[in-house]
């Protein structure tokens, strides 16, 4: 059962990792969202894909904001009964470092679980579809923006596009016309008639233009010379399938459990550490709170943070060092998470004598 004390100690927690998950949340949808424009930009992305993405990308940072939120939280709710005195008042009281820890569990456990949720099934599961719908998207010139009886601009700005008619996919069109202006010179291209195909790889599209005519020269001196063509072939801006993304990130976990590949056992390890990286980063955030009162009010906020880009940018390295083979998948991210336990636990041990009021 809950004490006065516990009940207390819980509302300031979660009010605090509320509070934190408000702005870092705020911050991470700006951004995404800035990513995703830029791909919309650059044409790497249908415009009319802009607020799925941004769900489905913002749901696959929680991995990455959700321990930051918990580590700060700690940090904030104790650092501020250190600084007015309020756990000077507690040890008095005859509550031990035990009992000031119990309520830091209930918010450290359902944190790690809904960070095992995100971690094994919900990112990769956001980030397949999010692959999907642009594939899907990439193959209509439709939902890529280019609207019949219409000027419009092409996709990464490569020019402006007109197209007379357009079949109900998006795929077959007829008398198109295509600006273009670079490096000084205009090209300009006519067709009857042309469709939206793939390579043979898949991955770049283009588009082909039959029976039409093409007008190429420089915009400083009459140059100008033209061209008929039977057919031509214009490249469109690569699709945004997976970019620089690694190809595991999207594996279904069970697929990863199967796989004997050193890149998805890396991807194996790094899901288990999600949850588990919160936890430790609590326990680590409790003896940081410590602080005597007239210490600034964020004054070791900075600290911490640095002591979290340390520690993910460590949990980075060693999943590219399991999947290029430099550290067995025996020790994996293990002795990273260790090390993180055993430099909280020598700070607990170092501070677990409570400061006691005076008199």
């Amino acid at each position: 059962m809950f004490r006065l004390i516990d009940r207390y100690l819980l509302r300031e927690l979660y009010l605090a990792f509320l509070a934190v998950c408000a702005v870092l949340g705020l911050v991470l949808v700006g951004g995404v969202l800035t990513d995703v424009l830029n791909r919309v930009a650059s044409g790497k992305i249908p415009a009319s894909l802009l607020l799925s993405q941004l769900g489905l990308r913002s749901l696959d940072a929680l991995s990455l904001i959700l321990p930051l939120a918990a580590f700060l939280a700690v940090l904030i709710a104790y650092g501020r009964l250190y600084r007015d005195s309020e756990i000077a008042v507690l040890s008095a009281s005859g509550l031990r470092l035990g009992g000031l820890m119990k309520p830091l569990w209930f918010l450290a456990f359902p944190v790690a679980v809904l960070l095992a949720v995100v971690a094994f099934w919900g990112s990769p599961m956001a980030l397949d579809r999010a692959d999907s719908l642009v594939r899907e998207a990439n193959r209509s010139l439709l939902v890529a923006g280019m609207e019949p009886g219409r000027f419009v601009d092409m996709p990464g700005k490569l020019g402006v596009i007109y197209v007379g008619k357009m079949s109900d996919d998006g795929t077959q069109f007829e008398r198109l016309f295509v600006q273009h202006e670079r490096d000084g010179r205009l090209d300009i291209v006519t067709a009857a008639s042309g469709r939206l195909f793939y390579d043979q790889d898949g991955a770049q599209r283009y588009l082909s233009l039959s029976e039409g005519f093409r007008v190429e020269g420089g915009l400083d001196k009459p140059d100008f010379r033209t061209m008929r063509f039977a057919r031509n072939d214009i490249r469109l801006p690569e699709p945004d399938q997976q970019g620089n993304r690694r190809v595991e990130s999207i594996r279904a976990t069970s697929a990863l459990i199967a796989s004997n590949q050193p890149s998805d056992r890396a991807e194996l390890q790094w899901r288990l550490g999600v949850p588990l990286s919160a936890i430790m980063l609590m326990l680590l955030a409790f003896p940081l709170a410590k602080s005597p009162p007239r210490e600034p009010r964020y004054g070791r906020v900075l600290i911490a943070v640095l002591g979290y880009l340390f520690y993910s940018n460590l949990l980075a390295l060693g999943r590219g060092w399991i999947a290029s083979g430099v550290i067995p998948e025996s020790i994996g991210l293990w002795w990273i998470h260790a090390l993180v336990l055993m430099i909280a636990l020598i700070m607990l041990r170092m501070g677990e004598r409570l400061p006691r009021g005076r008199g």
